[in-house]
């Protein structure tokens, strides 16, 4: 298709205010069809009802003051932040809305809640759900839906409803919803987002789980959630009632910070610092992972073996475990795997954490340092447990991980994590023969 604008201008003619307009608008439609090819050769679009809305929907309305080439790159565009600078609304990348929608599999007619509004995904899913369907988006601070209520009706979705409140409490107006899309990292899921789905609704949801976010698409299945996919991914936290701080011990005058789900499941930072000031251990597991490659599932299969399970982050690259005279056990640097939360497992007699180093092919192998009275030992269970999920897991399905209220008795857990509405139940397939 030839580019109407060659200049890259904006302009394309000189005929008037109309010429212009047709001309930005025949651009911004080639740079949508760009997106759309690129999102659909890369996998995070499948189906052509996702592809058809991405080419519909005008990026560059939800994202003014940007260039055409800007507003439909592959990448997030912030629009608000706090005071500290910390994002706090933003238009999410379209691979992951792409990868979200396809996960929720929506259909002609549905009635739809988003949780988190930019404007820009409440557009694709009205189109997703057509002229029959209805779209309900909300967020609590009143210029981010000031926002996209200005931007969904400049673009042509002024059916799409647009309601400023907390979300905790989910939009009983429009309820019950055949599929919830929460665009906001979620640390717990509400009561009301369950009880507002259809009995065979779903819920995709951006879940914080042991220190990694991931879209978890949730079944409602009588009165839990059972997951069907999961993708890894990140989004701006939760506000409101349903914020979480994240719990976190600071080491090494905040060199260094261990977090955990439950700070209470590990032991304080003085006995940490402590493993930290002895001789350390290695062990490598043998297994090897591309740089490129997924390896998500490890960190959960580890909190599911590790009862001391956490993640530790090095605040000050290079930052020596503890202070101390040169050369003195615990002085060397921390050579953690991950640049931020990198598995570790903290335990009364020992610390250890993944490390990581290149191959001659290319991959990276995996293994572990420890510290601590233990060190040779949990150096050595830490190794193990690598080889266990590469044995197991590494090319299995993925665990089911379920939601159940939190009063309800839950059936079966390999692992079992306490949120203040649901328990999350994660349960690992049997390992292959």
């Amino acid at each position: 298709m030839a580019d109407p604008d060659p200049d890259g201008n904006g302009n394309g003619n000189e005929d008037g205010q109309d010429g212009y307009a047709r001309a930005d608008d025949a651009r911004a439609a080639v740079f949508r069809d760009r997106l759309a090819d690129r999102l659909v050769a890369e996998g995070a679009v499948t189906t052509p009802e996702v592809a058809a809305a991405v080419r519909a929907v005008p990026r560059h309305v939800f994202t003014p003051g940007l260039s055409l080439e800007q507003a439909y790159a592959n990448q997030v565009v912030f629009v608000k932040r706090d005071r500290s600078g910390v994002p706090t609304s933003s238009v999410s990348a379209p691979d992951i809305q792409a990868i979200m929608l396809e996960q929720a599999s929506i259909q002609p007619g549905m009635r739809l809640l988003e949780i988190g509004s930019g404007g820009y995904n409440a557009a694709l899913m009205a189109e997703l759900a057509g002229p029959d369907g209805e779209v309900t988006t909300i967020d609590i601070d009143p210029a981010v839906t000031e926002r996209a209520r200005r931007c969904l009706d400049e673009a042509g979705y002024a059916d799409v409803r647009v309601v400023t409140a907390d979300a905790e409490d989910g939009v009983a107006a429009g309820a019950p919803y055949d599929r919830i899309v929460v665009t906001v990292e979620a640390w717990d899921l509400p009561s009301a987002w369950i009880g507002q789905l259809t009995p065979r609704g779903r819920v995709v949801v951006p879940l914080l789980l042991h220190g990694m976010t991931r879209s978890i698409a949730f079944d409602r299945e009588d009165d839990h959630l059972v997951s069907r996919s999961t993708q890894l991914c990140g989004f701006v936290k939760m506000q409101g009632t349903g914020s979480h701080a994240e719990e976190g011990l600071a080491l090494n005058d905040g060199d260094l910070v261990v977090d955990a789900d439950d700070l209470r499941a590990i032991p304080d930072a003085a006995r940490i610092e402590a493993h930290l000031r002895t001789p350390r251990a290695e062990q490598w597991s043998g297994i090897r992972v591309w740089r490129w490659e997924p390896w998500d599932t490890l960190p959960l299969w580890l909190a599911t073996a590790f009862p001391g399970y956490c993640q530790l982050t090095v605040v000050v690259p290079g930052a020596p475990a503890v202070p101390g005279p040169p050369g003195a056990p615990g002085t060397e640097p921390l050579e953690p795997a991950l640049a931020v939360a990198t598995p570790a497992v903290a335990t009364a007699t020992g610390f250890a954490h993944l490390i990581a180093r290149p191959s001659p092919d290319g991959r990276i192998e995996l293994g572990a340092h420890a510290f601590g009275p233990d060190a040779d030992a949990l150096a050595a269970e830490l190794a193990a447990g690598i080889t266990a999920w590469n044995d197991d897991q590494r090319l299995g399905p993925g665990p089911v991980i379920t939601a159940w209220p939190i009063d309800a008795p839950v059936p079966q857990a390999d692992l079992l994590v306490a949120r203040k509405h649901v328990r999350l139940a994660v349960n690992w397939p049997p390992a292959s023969m």
